[in-house]
């Protein structure tokens, strides 16, 4: 918990903090807590702790990937040395990998494993950490496919527009769901075909307009599904869904300050009516308090928003962090930034907010 501290707070606990070395501080607590239910006997009611030491360690083997590689190209790029033996493409996602072996090897096994009572077993966990298994390795498999699309597209001479067009064709939903980011027209500007399937989409996620994502979706079903993108494409919607939110916060306006010298504050407690509203509006359909609750839920779980539900009171209290109630989601999608000036992947790719 100290490593995470020490990064995520910059409190004073280690003098150079690192993902990696919350990574494995977070491993060790895992496999600690593994072998607590294999000597000490934990009982089955502990299995949420379980799942939520498990659920985070995906996140923590992507951002340790992503420092590492980092890392790696600052010192190549300043003329460091790289070892004969080492190979790129093995080790971009290597604690991602890492942490789905340990999911599948550790922890599955542990909890499909046991033979007690089943209302004593900790089988009840084996739902939960196949879930987490699955989105693991999917999570990865995403993420080296985005990798090396972008390098297809770099190498893409600039007259192919058929191949061009192939690429882009998978691509973009590979940014939308990893980075968060969408084509911009000067991208799609050579592309007819693909301005009319994914403009309409990315105009109304911006924008947190659920019907119009939903008829965008709707109009190219067939060729989205065709290409075998209609699913990823699909999650888009959580997206259109934050922006929508987002708009709410905004239009709340600032509170006014304690003190007369205060700093303004954005309003943080927000009536889950407020919300209803705009998602019936937004979507053309009615929708009540239970459900709206449900969306906000998983905007929360997902990482999207940063709050929860007081549902005694009908409200959101969002956070108060300096950093937004939304968190920033765009980064430069994969390693094109190494190949491409920043002004350029400004102008062909495009902030989901």
């Amino acid at each position: 918990m100290g490593e995470l501290l020490a990064i995520s707070e910059s409190v004073p606990f280690n003098a150079n903090p690192s993902w990696t070395k919350v990574y494995k501080a977070w491993s060790t607590l895992l496999l600690q807590l593994k072998r607590g239910y294999e000597t000490y006997g934990f009982e089955a009611w502990t299995i949420p702790c379980l799942y939520v030491v498990c659920k985070q360690l995906p996140t923590f083997a992507i951002k340790a990937d992503k420092e590492r590689i980092e890392l790696e190209q600052s010192s190549n790029g300043a003329g460091g040395h790289q070892d004969d033996d080492f190979d790129p493409e093995l080790e971009k996602n290597m604690q991602l990998v890492n942490a789905a072996s340990m999911l599948k090897d550790k922890i599955f096994n542990l909890c499909n494993g046991d033979r007690a009572p089943l209302e004593q077993s900790r089988k009840w966990g084996v739902y939960y950490i196949a879930n987490l298994i699955f989105k693991t390795k999917s999570r990865s498999c995403t993420i080296e496919a985005e990798e090396f699309l972008n390098e297809a597209w770099r190498l893409c001479h600039k007259d192919a527009r058929k191949n061009q067009e192939l690429i882009l064709t998978y691509l973009i939903p590979c940014h939308l769901l990893n980075a968060h980011t969408l084509p911009t027209e000067t991208l799609l500007k050579p592309h007819p075909r693909l301005q009319k399937l994914f403009l309409p989409l990315c105009e109304a996620i911006k924008k947190g307009d659920l019907h119009k994502f939903d008829l965008a979706l709707q109009d190219g079903e067939d060729e989205f599904v065709k290409r075998r993108i209609y699913l990823t494409l699909e999650r888009g919607r959580d997206l259109a869904l934050r922006n929508l939110v987002r708009k709410v916060f905004l239009a709340g306006g600032f509170e006014e300050p304690k003190e007369p010298d205060g700093e303004r504050m954005r309003r943080t407690r927000v009536p889950i009516a407020e919300f209803a509203a705009a998602i019936t509006l937004s979507s053309g359909q009615q929708v009540d308090n239970d459900e709206v609750e449900c969306y906000l839920a998983n905007m929360i779980y997902k990482g999207h928003m940063k709050g929860y539900i007081a549902r005694e009171r009908g409200i959101v209290v969002l956070s108060k962090k300096k950093d937004g109630v939304f968190p920033g989601v765009w980064t430069y999608p994969g390693d094109i930034s190494i190949h491409m000036k920043k002004e350029l992947v400004t102008r062909l790719w495009s902030s989901c907010s």
